[in-house]
């Protein structure tokens, strides 16, 4: 006899006692069929709560023995009661356990069956039909023997109760006559698939046959002789589901994909409009809607071209194709869960399990109950998914693939007119083509219900526990928990509107190593040398302006603003940390006057563009740093040189009559120069503010125009267009800079550093000469500040250049802070694609706090 045992789940072995329960699974775990951690006992659990092995009430006075009775049942009720939370820990866990009790009783079967229902897992029953007088001999010969009564009462109870073990619900009983030549095989999980040479998730076609067949192209398949796509590197792809209706060809796309999965070339995930089909292919009542009655029609035009006989067939084929669908499918690496496919959604507890609970919420996802039009209203059941396995699922169309708390929405709306998308893992790339069309025909097109909703406010609760953002340029960045709500309290209260906040800009790298000059920390030279290293041979070098970073998004007029806002506004001016810059009336006069002059000079006409977004500095730096300069720089700088003159001052009448105290006097002479010098920097980035011509902007970066990001321009681009906004208004000053292409200008732009930071001023910045540089796949910081000698005093304090101090600091790691930058970077990048794309708010905002969340990790402010 063959027993196959489950993958996971509950197995129930049910017997009196003595019919060779323990000895089967005994036998089991010496043939290895089993592991003896899989068996759970109800003896042992009595020994572990009672340390109690057995209590015999035989041949005890009624009054003993019935007193010993109570204390069996009691020790017996806590056993099961622990031995129950144990069971419901390993279901939980989707684990199997082999019960070793009679389970003779219906209840505690019933009990052991709700628990399975439950956590979703198998039960199975297996059932040792051993004959009365075979138990009564091997009683006799136990060390401890439970009695001829019990024995025969628990008899009378087994061959009542075998009966109706089939009607229970379980999954399978077997029933064993004879343990001897018994095979014990153990089944997989079928939801469990190896990822192989890597997969290719696909979302909702939606019968959309011309768009499956070109995205599988440009993912590299190729057809074969026999029609079948497959990939040179032996890749596959997996539908997550609603292969049909709604769309042109659902016939086709059913009978592709029943075709691919039946030759194990591809996966396919059960979904809502592939269960109705099924359901209607076999034959219930269904009622077609919502682009399901284009199967309907489908098959007539099928059965008018190759008849009724190849119409049934294919109706067979398909019904029990799609009814066997899975509900989800759980790909491992390297035998490690690492990606879940499925339609709808899962919860966490779900994934790996089968039940009709499971998949219903795989087909449905987390619904409470339908809107006006009868149409299921969708909850965020994302927003509960803890585990690091990334879950990739379609069923509700997006714009643009949606990464939130390590899932991802890969459901694009190609039937709508949007694109289809693929998500390749374990490369974690997304590859889409555009719907050559809107196929639907449907008046209620999501993709135009997601536009009008695109302003409605980020739901907090998905971004609380932690988030991920799926980026362009760095893939996916995780944005942990423990930094995220210090950014939601700063952007709930202390920022501007969310609306207009969307871009923070990147915290800058210093050179990647210190100067291996003699007196200097940092140094053009270091910062050339990291992208010449690699591949890098032109680069722009900027003058740095010392004033304070901020980002003008400035619009066209009220209307424009209000399209893309919902509010009228000229614009905004905020500083790195999302806060307004100026007094809301200094912002309304100085956004007026920049409004005034650049339609004057027709920008917006000249760059056909509803608003432009800028990345500046604004100076001086007193504007914002007024408190800073006073109580840290000012007041430093004069009591530092108050205590310094006064101490050389007597160090000079003592030297007079000790030579000794020459050296402690140079010291002091060096240290009243470093204090005089600490003070001339901070001063010379401050001056007064009288009026509104005291304000200069050197914008360096023109990031966006409406529908348009300028990432592709070289630095040179918008080095020119920071020319051109000095033409247009008197508030706008020019950067100047230089470009890196061989070793002559090499040095020029180092003697440039040198001249202009000797006489005060910040330093430069060099970047390579696109905005986005690569190396190998690896993405290269988007810029590299030098800062010079002098200024560095207000950063590292004034002796920062004695021998002891500059060693140290050569010694300071900038690796954290270089990560940070990239990370906020990419995170700028796709904040701005994402907006000028059209998408939510939410989107947006998404980027916009994870980097202000960034922004709290903890890095050396100095660097």
């Amino acid at each position: 006899m063959s027993i196959v045992l489950p993958y996971a789940g509950i197995v129930l072995l049910v017997g009196p006692s003595n019919s060779g329960k323990s000895t089967l699974l005994k036998s089991m775990i010496e043939k290895e069929e089993i592991v003896s951690s899989e068996v759970i006992g109800s003896d042992d659990f009595r020994i572990m709560v009672s340390d109690i092995e057995f209590i015999d009430w035989r041949d005890r006075a009624k009054d003993e023995a019935d007193s010993l009775m109570d204390e069996y049942q009691a020790i017996s009720g806590e056993a099961f009661s622990v031995m129950d939370a144990v069971i419901e820990a390993r279901c939980r866990l989707n684990k199997l356990t082999m019960i070793d009790a009679t389970n003779l009783h219906p209840d505690d079967r019933k009990r052991y069956i709700a628990i399975a229902k439950k956590h979703h897992v198998p039960i199975q029953a297996i059932v040792l039909d051993t004959p009365e007088e075979v138990l009564l001999a091997r009683d006799e010969g136990r060390e401890h023997p439970r009695g001829k009564r019990r024995i025969r009462q628990q008899c009378q109870t087994f061959k009542r109760e075998k009966r109706n073990l089939k009607k229970e619900g379980f999954s399978s009983v077997y029933t064993i006559k004879e343990a001897e030549n018994l095979e014990v095989s153990r089944d997989t999980n079928p939801l469990e698939k190896d990822i192989g040479h890597g997969i290719d998730i696909i979302g909702d076609i939606h019968g959309c046959h011309e768009e499956l067949i070109l995205l599988l192209e440009k993912l590299g398949y190729q057809k074969n002789e026999e029609g079948l796509y497959l990939h040179p590197e032996g890749r596959k792809f997996v539908s997550v589901g609603d292969v049909m209706s709604k769309g042109p060809e659902s016939l086709k796309t059913m009978l592709f994909f029943h075709e691919h999965v039946q030759k194990a070339a591809a996966y396919m995930i059960d979904s809502n409009h592939g269960w109705k089909i099924a359901r209607w292919l076999d034959g219930r009542n269904v009622t077609l809607n919502h682009g399901d009655e284009k199967v309907e029609e489908d098959f007539k035009r099928y059965e008018e071209e190759h008849g009724s006989e190849k119409a049934a067939e294919a109706k067979q084929a398909l019904k029990e194709f799609l009814l066997q669908a899975p509900s989800h499918y759980v790909f491992t690496k390297n035998g490690v869960q690492t990606v879940i496919c499925v339609h709808a959604g899962i919860r966490d507890a779900f994934i790996g399990k089968q039940s009709d609970a499971v998949s219903d919420f795989c087909r449905y996802g987390d619904t409470d109950g339908f809107d006006e039009r009868g149409k299921p209203v969708r909850k965020d059941w994302h927003i509960s998914h803890k585990k690091s396995t990334l879950i990739v699922w379609g069923h509700d169309p997006k714009p643009q693939p949606l990464l939130i708390n390590n899932t991802i929405n890969i459901d694009q709306g190609a039937v709508f007119g949007g694109e289809l998308t693929a998500f390749r893992y374990p490369e974690r790339q997304v590859i889409s083509v555009k719907a050559s069309q809107n196929h639907s025909g449907d008046d209620e097109n999501p993709l135009k219900e997601w536009e009008r909703n695109r302003l409605n406010p980020p739901n907090i609760g998905t971004f609380i526990n932690g988030f991920s953002v799926l980026t362009e340029k760095m893939g996916e960045i995780k944005v942990q928990q423990d930094i995220v709500k210090s950014a939601i309290d700063k952007l709930s209260h202390h920022t501007i509107p969310i609306e207009q906040l969307i871009y923070i800009p990147p915290t800058m790298s210093p050179t990647p190593t210190p100067s291996s000059a003699a007196h200097f920390l940092e140094h053009p030279r270091e910062a050339i040398d990291y992208y010449r290293s690699n591949g890098i041979q032109t680069m722009i070098a900027e003058k740095k302006h010392m004033g304070s970073r901020a980002i003008l998004f400035l619009f066209r007029d009220m209307e424009a603003s209000k399209t893309y806002t919902g509010f009228e506004s000229l614009g905004v001016i905020h500083t790195r940390t999302g806060r307004r810059f100026f007094d809301v009336e200094t912002e309304e006069r100085l956004v007026l006057r920049i409004n005034q002059d650049l339609r004057e000079s027709g920008y917006f006409e000249t760059y056909d563009t509803d608003y432009v977004l800028l990345d500046a500095e604004i100076m001086p730096w007193n504007l914002k740093a007024k408190e800073l300069i006073s109580r840290q720089y000012a007041h430093v700088s004069e009591n530092a040189i108050l205590d310094r003159t006064m101490l050389k001052d007597k160090l000079e009448m003592a030297a007079l009559d000790n030579a000794d105290i020459q050296g402690w006097l140079k010291e002091y002479e060096l240290k009243l120069e470093n204090a005089h010098t600490f003070k001339e920097v901070f001063q010379k980035y401050c001056w007064d503010i009288e009026d509104m011509d005291s304000i200069q902007i050197a914008p360096f970066h023109v990031l966006a125009h409406s529908g348009q990001a300028f990432f592709d321009k070289p630095h040179t681009w918008h080095m020119e267009r920071n020319r051109e906004f000095a033409k247009y208004s008197s508030l706008f000053v020019e950067t100047e800079y230089k470009v890196i292409t061989d070793e002559a200008s090499e040095e020029e732009v180092i003697s440039w550093w040198e001249e202009i930071t000797s006489e005060g001023h910040e330093g430069i910045v060099i970047k390579p000469e696109f905005f986005i540089a690569r190396n190998k796949g690896k993405l290269l910081q988007p810029a590299i500040k030098v800062r010079g000698r002098k200024y560095l005093n207000i950063i590292y304090g004034m002796d920062y250049l004695l021998p002891a101090n500059l060693e140290r600091l050569k010694n300071r790691s900038t690796g954290k802070k270089q990560k940070l930058a990239l990370r906020e970077f990419s995170l700028g990048i796709e904040g701005i694609r994402r907006y000028v794309k059209g998408e939510s708010i939410e989107r947006v905002h998404e980027c916009v706090l994870g980097t202000l969340a960034m922004e709290s990790e903890p890095v050396d402010p100095r660097l």
